[in-house]
């Protein structure tokens, strides 16, 4: 039920905006509308603020993202009414649609794919067998964590896999589905972000290949992995938190309700199923197996690695991490994820533990299940499209070129902070490092350390953003994975971010002297666990109290 003061936020902000919509004079009448007047300024950054403000105030996501979409539009079209309905819809709505369409399939056919595992009876066959053999609250943790650095090919197929075969596990040991969303966003981005093998290196490394580096796209990338403080350091946090047991921040409410009131957080009829009881084991981890296979094959044949690319890029015949480098994961992902569908029903049948039309049934069960994350993709990826046309990067990049004039060393950590901001605004780390990695490139030498410290304060950066970000496509497949609310989740693993951010910001500060990751690592590591120590004792004394 929304409070008086949700109510009296968005009458505020429905007020405001209808105040400066009756201020149009015109309704484009050559055809065109004029350039907009808050192009490349700090404007272009006001339309996800606004959704970002009113998510964490009302608890909503829908209604926010779409008002910050009406913003961005309302900006764009110089409060045009007609201008700005047309470009939400065509600029907005449309386009977010087809440029993700190859996603969403992906998450229909994991959405069907979940449902027949749920069905088989293999998930509740998972978590009786966890029960038995990983009998702490921390075995359960570590266990999530640990399958999640194992998926390291691409963020969503990460955060799907680990929530469904995880949510059984973490179930058994009330654990919160809150912190069971935060452990699988807090390995799926990092993870992909240090593995040289991954969707994400394929996304730097072609960002990175045209530009005077000295280096090729990917061996920057492989050399920026030690100074990625953010990712690094979210591994340390994780394991460390899980060791000495404790929460603090609004995870703790969430974890208390679970341990001591049975409730998980978990979205309704989210709850794992019984199933078939002739389920076992094998009936989750054989299709996780071949989903994971032929997604793999899936994205190395888009990429070329068979001698075939219909997409016009380079040949990557017999080339693994060249046909990583040259995939789209929006085709490749689907590509593996429907012959692995068919795959699945055939075996689910023919082990008897479905019957054809049961497996049928499943169809639509998996498509409603994701019926929220796609909805609430397509309204963040509205917002981007927003905040794109306004020219946000225009405008971030010219400030940081005005930066670097004189903060050479310290250049690493402001490139840090603003990856960060930049990244939680636009809800996106591959624009964030698409927009700053050629500026970084031009400020540093070829070749030169401090350069390698600048590309990794950027990535490490862009998935810091994207992690506490509410309009961040992989907060929104971790919540999905998780079956849990999405602005809850965001809440709850934001403190816990941004605890990490603060010490690899330090860190980075370290590092455009000192130009050595060893150090700056180990340093970072004992800030990290005696941040830890210092939250649990300031956490005993609010319990003890």
């Amino acid at each position: 039920m929304r409070t008086p003061r949700t109510r009296r936020a968005f009458t505020a902000v429905l007020a405001a905006l209808s105040g400066l919509a009756l201020t149009a004079t015109a309704f484009a009448s050559d055809g065109g509308a004029a350039a907009s007047s808050m192009y490349a300024t700090f404007w272009a950054l006001v339309p996800p603020i606004v959704a970002i403000v009113l998510a964490l105030i009302t608890k909503e996501a829908y209604s926010s993202l779409f008002i910050g979409i009406l913003v961005g539009a309302l900006f764009q079209c110089n409060f045009a009414p007609v201008a700005t309905l047309d470009t939400m819809i065509n600029d907005g709505f449309v386009s977010a649609i087809e440029g993700n369409a190859g996603i969403f399939l992906f998450l229909v056919l994991l959405g069907i794919i979940v449902a027949l595992v749920n069905a088989s009876g293999g998930s509740a066959a998972f978590g009786r067998w966890a029960e038995k053999n990983i009998k702490t609250k921390v075995g359960a943790m570590l266990a999530t964590f640990v399958l999640g650095v194992l998926i390291f090919i691409d963020d969503y197929f990460n955060c799907l896999t680990v929530g469904s075969v995880m949510r059984p596990v973490t179930d058994g040991h009330k654990i919160s589905r809150q912190k069971l969303a935060y452990l699988i966003d807090a390995t799926a981005a990092p993870v992909c972000m240090i593995a040289p093998v991954s969707s994400w290196a394929a996304a730097v490394s072609g960002v990175a290949d045209d530009l005077n580096t000295g280096v090729s796209g990917i061996q920057l990338f492989i050399q920026a992995i030690p100074y990625n403080f953010y990712s690094l350091l979210t591994f340390v946090f994780i394991i460390g938190l899980a060791v000495m047991k404790f929460d603090y921040g609004p995870m703790k409410l969430q974890e208390m309700n679970a341990q001591l009131k049975g409730d998980l957080g978990a979205l309704p009829g989210s709850d794992t199923e019984e199933g078939n009881k002739k389920g076992k084991v094998m009936d989750l981890i054989i299709p996780v197996v071949i989903l994971f296979v032929l997604c793999t094959v899936g994205m190395i044949y888009v990429g070329g690695f068979f001698g075939v690319d219909a997409w016009g890029g380079t040949d990557c015949a017999g080339d693994f991490i060249g046909a990583f480098g040259n995939t789209d994961a929006f085709i490749g992902l689907p590509w593996g994820g429907i012959v692995a569908l068919v795959l699945i029903v055939i075996y689910v049948v023919a082990r008897r533990v479905l019957t054809f039309k049961e497996a049928m049934a499943c169809v639509p069960k998996g498509f409603i299940a994701m019926v929220p994350p796609i909805t609430i993709l397509t309204l963040a990826v509205s917002l981007k499209n927003m905040t794109n046309l306004l020219g946000a990067d225009v405008f971030v990049g010219t400030a940081m070129e005005g930066a670097s004039k004189g903060l050479y060393s310290l250049l690493p950590a402001v490139i840090f902070v603003v990856a960060c901001l930049l990244a939680f605004a636009s809800g996106t780390s591959w624009g964030t490092f698409g927009i700053l990695i050629p500026i970084v490139v031009s400020v540093f030498e070829p070749g030169s350390t401090l350069l390698t410290i600048g590309i990794s304060a950027c990535l490490a950066g862009a998935v810091c953003g994207d992690h506490c970000s509410p309009i961040s496509d992989t907060t929104i497949m971790a919540s999905a994975g998780a079956q849990c609310d999405h602005v809850t989740h965001v809440a709850t693993q934001l403190p816990y971010a941004i605890t990490v951010a603060a010490v690899s910001f330090v860190c980075f500060l370290f590092a455009g002297f000192i130009q050595s990751a060893v150090i700056c690592l180990v340093l970072g590591a004992l800030l990290t666990i005696g941040t830890l120590l210092v939250l649990r004792m300031m956490t005993n004394k609010e319990t003890a109290k």
